[in-house]
């Protein structure tokens, strides 16, 4: 009777050590950056070794997989460490379009940047941030707006 006991007990012994470790913590993600614009400029490309970001419409990617593309003297580098909206919602490279700025894009021009936003970068490349104008307005006062369950890649589990 004895020996059935100490088996009884080894046995559930064993399974609450089975649960446990099945409980572990998940490991925390990294957090997500608040970038300004002078931030976001360290992150061009140029420097060997730093990852490369791009932001479109406020929210910063990390493109670096995309090197052959963003990285230093590649076709896209016009478009990496700053906010590109406008130039990606015109697939444009022009100096005058690399800008957060979309006063005066048409339908279409914008309905292309919402595709190209969806359909590529986040589909694509991780978020890593937001740039502080998505959050902050230009006098640094706290934009009204900006709703942090309605960002990309916000959830109130991961954020708990």
């Amino acid at each position: 009777m004895l020996f059935l006991q100490l088996i009884t007990c080894f046995s559930l012994m064993l399974i609450c050590l089975a649960d446990e470790t099945k409980l572990k913590e998940k490991a925390a993600s990294k957090p997500v950056r608040l970038f300004t614009d002078e931030e976001l400029r360290k992150y061009d490309g140029t420097e060997e070794g730093q990852p490369i970001y791009m932001a479109i419409k406020g929210v910063v990617f990390d493109v670096t997989s995309g090197k052959k593309f963003y990285g230093k003297g590649a076709p896209y580098n016009a478009l990496v460490g700053k906010d590109s909206t406008r130039a990606v919602a015109k697939m444009s490279l022009d100096p005058k379009d690399l800008t957060h700025d979309v006063t005066g894009l048409t339908e279409k021009e914008l309905e292309s940047l919402e595709s190209v936003f969806t359909g590529t970068y986040k589909s694509k490349y991780p978020i890593v941030g937001y740039t502080s104008r998505r959050i902050l307005n230009e006098d640094g006062s706290p934009n009204e707006d900006f709703k942090p369950e309605d960002q990309p890649n916000f959830s109130v589990r991961a954020e708990l």
